[in-house]
């Protein structure tokens, strides 16, 4: 009970010192950044409910009257029912296969310091040098090979095969944080591998692993590209950033395509706002145990 008491006491005069030394100017900076932010959000909540004439002539201004009608012909046009459940479906299957691939490697890679285990973390630095579009034509090519070319099961296996690298890094250096005495403790007491990783590791590393599944939530569930090249445009398959587009035509109703987009937009906001204070709890709970 006394030690994180000290750990409070002590860091009340750093908290102090770090907001005397951001100077008066970070409350205002800190506001017009939040209001940087809100502009284009407020702008996309208040034309969902107008009719065009209304957003180009008066884009920030409240509607003259409501059209909450425009949520549901954007619903029935572009199918976002399915094509939500969709992405839904392929943005889980994809984080858990990139967290469970993920996840052992870092702990290996965590674990060893020689030339091997450096040699395999260049290796995965070397994914970020690849362009996304550069590996299109092949993942086309591999997706026909294997006979599921406009399949989901396809675009759920091929998404953690781009995010490993970014994965594979910020977990490794989230596991090297393990004291190695807890791990030796740990080893003594007849711990394994599989042991030391789901009861040590992940446990300490669990600020790191939320943060990568946030992190990989929101590129799976905004990818545009490879989903509209592989899982295709049909309606059983496709996802909700390639519905969203069916609301353009030539007599597009803007007030329409906004509503889709707030639609597509809510699902991964909420599950962003609840893995945010899930991972501030890891952080602090981490802070008490240190």
């Amino acid at each position: 009970m006394t030690a994180p008491v000290r750990l409070v006491r002590r860091s009340r005069p750093v908290r102090r010192s770090r907001r005397g030394g951001a100077g008066p100017l970070a409350v205002p900076l800190s506001w017009l950044y939040a209001l940087l932010l809100a502009v284009p959000l407020f702008y996309l909540a208040v034309s969902a409910l107008k009719t065009n004439i209304e957003i180009f002539n008066r884009p920030f201004a409240l509607p003259e009257h409501w059209l909450w009608h425009n949520f549901r012909t954007a619903w029935r046009t572009a199918d976002l029912g399915q094509a939500l459940l969709n992405s839904l479906l392929i943005s889980a299957v994809a984080i858990v296969l990139t967290l469970g691939l993920a996840l052992p490697a870092s702990f290996a890679l965590a674990r060893l310091d020689n030339r091997l285990s450096r040699l395999v973390t260049g290796t995965f630095s070397v994914g970020f040098l690849i362009p996304p579009f550069a590996a299109l034509i092949p993942t086309v090519i591999l997706a026909i090979k294997l006979h599921m070319f406009y399949t989901r099961e396809f675009q759920m296996l091929f998404l953690p095969a781009g995010a490993l690298p970014l994965s594979v890094l910020l977990l490794t250096q989230f596991m090297r944080t393990v004291p190695p005495a807890l791990v030796e403790s740990a080893a003594l007491d007849g711990a394994g591998n599989w042991r030391l990783l789901v009861n040590v590791f992940i446990p300490i590393a669990m600020p790191g692993v939320v943060s990568v599944t946030i992190l990989q939530l929101l590129t799976f569930w905004n990818e545009y590209l490879f989903s509209l090249t592989i899982t295709g445009t049909a309606p059983g398959v496709r996802t909700a950033q390639v519905a969203l587009p069916t609301l353009i035509s030539d007599s597009t109703d803007f007030g329409v395509l906004t509503a889709g987009t707030v639609l597509t937009l809510l699902p991964v906001y909420v599950a962003y706002s609840l893995a945010s204070r899930r991972m501030q709890e890891a952080l602090t709970a981490g802070a008490v145990k240190g």
